[in-house]
């Protein structure tokens, strides 16, 4: 499953040299995990010349000091609430102590006057729980959103002004991004890096992590199903199969074969072990290849579309303006002159 992005280009910051500012929210009762991801993710992300293209800062809504944690240690925080005031983003964490804001979805005093040296145009982004205080604040109100799967019935009954999609990995909505729990909040500062200086910084980014660049499927396959699923042959190889060879026709009784499976039975578990059908992980597989080569060689739209495995360049045009919500040439257009990717409709299957 994939977000929608609304086509917004991403804030950079003015002057030169100067790197975009992600500041982190450590709000009392944090998960460590959490709290380290943008650190983590943004922070390993480097330009062609080897420079930093972010720099990270972690403040809390109180004069710099200790904030708990949901574990049995405590961080020393060591900017207060008016660093919010000098980011380009803002990353909001989950928390286990939201209190009225996970009780009644209203913000506290304290909570709001942090949240009010946010300036305007500020991309605003949350990890699980996170999006409680986003939506609280009244940032996700008319907008798509996600959060954990098992909060996310409690989240919209809540909050019943915003769109909730628990099928989602995350969700971009072009200046307002919200991610699933836990893990997926790397899955979303990963697709931030990727969205604002391409796949090959992200790409980068994920190998030093030892993570996917890109994990196939929603939330939908990691929520327990009432009756546990046999124990069962996988369609690992089937997938490196046909990543071989994706400039060639797959069928998907091709694939089936490699696992030495029905057709009907290989596409039931691939859905259950990925989340979505063989056809639509093929099509995100072509398009990511086809990013990658529009992005990293000269080759023409022509061999590209060849190499990706649509065939012909009107449909690798049809499937990328599907995905992206931009032709080819214009993505190309954008990593060539050096800009940011657009903020573009992606769902993240």
């Amino acid at each position: 499953m994939t977000p929608l992005v609304r086509p917004e280009p991403s804030r950079t910051p003015a002057g030169p040299g100067a790197r975009h500012r992600v500041v982190v929210l450590a709000l009392d009762g944090l998960l460590p995990f959490e709290l380290g991801i943008p650190q983590r993710i943004f922070g390993k992300a480097r330009g062609a010349d080897g420079r930093r293209l972010y720099d990270i800062v972690t403040c809390s809504i109180r004069p710099p000091g200790p904030v708990e944690t949901d574990a049995d240690f405590a961080v020393l925080i060591a900017n207060g609430p008016e660093a919010l005031a000098t980011a380009d983003t803002v990353v909001v964490p989950a928390s286990h102590e939201l209190g009225p804001v996970y009780e009644e979805g209203v913000l506290t005093p304290e909570l709001a006057a942090a949240l009010a040296h946010i300036r305007p145009g500020t991309r605003l982004v949350s990890i699980c729980t996170g999006g409680y205080i986003l939506a609280a604040a009244g940032f996700l109100d008319g907008r798509p959103a996600t959060t954990h799967w098992y909060h996310a019935e409690h989240f919209q009954r809540l909050f019943p002004q915003v769109r909730v999609d628990a099928d989602v990995l995350f969700v971009d909505d072009g200046d307002v991004l919200t991610s699933a729990g836990v893990a997926a909040g790397i899955d979303l500062c990963l697709h931030l890096v990727r969205r604002d200086h391409g796949t090959a910084v992200a790409n980068d980014v994920a190998r030093r992590t030892v993570v996917p660049p890109h994990r196939d499927g929603g939330q939908a396959q990691y929520i327990q199903r009432p009756v546990p699923q046999p124990q069962s042959a996988g369609t690992t190889a089937a997938r490196a199969w046909a990543l071989a060879r994706l400039h060639e026709p797959i069928q998907l009784r091709d694939m089936a074969r490699q696992e030495s499976l029905s057709v009907r039975t290989f596409t039931r578990r691939f859905r259950e072990e990925v989340g979505v059908s063989p056809g639509q992980w093929l099509t995100r597989q072509r398009v990511e290849r086809a990013r990658h080569l529009l992005e990293s060689t000269d080759l023409s739209i022509d061999q590209i579309a060849h190499d990706a495995g649509f065939g012909t360049a009107q449909s690798m045009r049809q499937h990328l303006q599907g995905a992206l919500g931009v032709t080819p040439t214009a993505y190309r257009r954008t990593f060539r002159s050096g800009g940011a990717t657009p903020a573009v409709p992606q769902r993240q299957p």
